[in-house]
């Protein structure tokens, strides 16, 4: 269309020209184009094309028709051309104005509706994806065969209630963008309101191009009149073409002016339709919005309240057994007597001390285990070690029954091992204060 129209304006440009030249020199315009024109305007009437194709090509024909007209004293011309009417002109170029403006919203209209449905068919499809985890979440929550907590199961519930709900949302959705955009869209595009208008359009179009054909008759009654002044039958024939072309004109000006008032009442009814059909869908979008994000911020809170209780019942899990491991010996009902020491149970004895420490036994510094207590412990016999929290001990033997032998502070006894931490990594000053 574009090549076509940059012809169309070249030739226009041409025409002007030679109607240019032909008004300042005077000259006469051959027989051969005035027949020429008239041929073209009859294959233009009876050629299938669309009204704006029939407007590039009839635009030179007209501007052709216009210079005839200037030499009607000549012998060749055309005494009362339709084209040059200037009334008749705005009307045609309202008509097109308003064909094109409607075509353009149609078009318009339906870009709009396979939008919207190919929307509509994906977000059926996200509904079924969402309905399918709803009910998998919902069934694990009911069905959960979990025995040490059941906090996953409540929040698979909540989850899948949320997500129930934001389909359900999403379902509306997809409805209202059915009812409110879709159909009232889709009945107008192939409402017979824009049909019966374009309609009138393409009947106006049709009895233009017949009411030019007939011009260029006259035209030709006109020219066989001059030649043979005293023939009656010319006569007659120029009369009749004559009426015919009134006839003509006067109904093409009321079948103008009926679509131009049919194809301006489809335009403005477009324009009405598309805007509220346009707004009806972002309220439409921005509800759903709105709904789905209070359901995620009711999710959400949720979530934090069941994550809380979930972390709460890990910690009081985990602080349990760190006490159960802590105090073994509290379980017991009578407490284990602490085995013998070291030095009874192999025969050693100090054999002097100096500053309260035994210096005759040896330690393998090598694989040295200190141990950092965590618990304070009050010895209940000579053979138990008292414990403060803070102190390090060297560990000698760890017995079966959750005892264990070491030295603190220069004294060497029993302790509960479960009061005590292991440290690989052990200050100087530390190692001095065990010793």
């Amino acid at each position: 269309m574009d090549a076509i129209r940059k012809q169309a304006t070249k030739l226009r440009e041409q025409v002007a020209r030679q109607q240019q030249v032909f008004l300042t020199l005077h000259l006469p315009i051959p027989l051969s184009l005035h027949r020429f024109l008239v041929l073209v305007n009859r294959r233009m009437s009876r050629s299938f094309c669309s009204l704006t194709f029939r407007r590039l090509i009839s635009r030179p024909v007209v501007l052709f028709l216009a210079v005839l007209k200037q030499f009607g004293g000549g012998g060749y011309g055309i005494s009362d051309s339709v084209i040059t009417d200037e009334a008749e002109l705005q009307q045609y170029r309202r008509i097109e104005q308003l064909y094109m403006s409607t075509r353009s919203s149609k078009h318009f209209q339906r870009d709009i509706v396979r939008g919207v449905e190919g929307f509509i068919v994906t977000g059926s499809k996200q509904v079924e994806i969402g309905t399918k985890l709803s009910d998998d979440s919902r069934k694990y929550g009911v069905e959960n065969s979990c025995t040490s907590d059941l906090t996953l199961s409540k929040a698979a519930l909540i989850f899948s209630q949320a997500r129930s709900h934001m389909e359900k949302e999403r379902e509306n959705l997809l409805k209202s963008l059915s009812t409110l955009v879709v159909e009232p869209l889709r009945a107008m595009v192939v409402g017979a309101q824009l049909e019966d208008a374009r309609h009138l359009a393409q009947r106006y179009e049709k009895m233009r191009q017949e009411a030019e054909v007939q011009t260029i008759e006259v035209s030709k009654c006109q020219i066989k009149l001059r030649e043979a002044p005293g023939y009656v039958d010319n006569s007659l024939k120029l009369e009749a073409a004559e009426t015919k072309l009134q006839e003509l004109k006067s109904n093409m000006t009321v079948l103008g002016k009926e679509a131009i008032a049919a194809m301006a009442a489809v335009e403005a009814q477009q324009q009405r339709l598309t805007l509220q059909r346009l707004i009806a869908m972002i309220e439409s979008e921005r509800s759903y919005h709105l709904k789905s994000l209070q359901i995620l911020d009711q999710l959400a809170g949720e979530a934090s309240v069941t994550q809380f209780c979930l972390l709460d019942n890990f910690f009081d899990m985990v602080s349990k057994r760190q006490r159960i491991e802590a105090s073994p010996s509290l379980v017991l009902d009578e407490p284990v007597p602490p085995p013998q020491s070291y030095e009874e149970a192999n025969g050693v004895y100090p054999s002097h001390t100096f500053d309260g420490l035994t210096d005759s036994m040896g330690y393998f510094l090598g694989e040295v285990i200190y141990l950092f207590v965590v618990h304070s412990y009050q010895a209940e016999s000579d053979a138990e070690l008292d414990l403060s929290v803070g102190d390090f001990v060297v560990v000698r033997k760890v017995s079966n029954n959750g005892w264990a032998e070491g030295e603190c502070k220069g004294k060497a006894g029993w302790f509960p091992y479960g009061y005590v931490e292991r440290r690989d990594r052990v200050l100087a000053s530390k190692i001095a204060e065990v010793f």
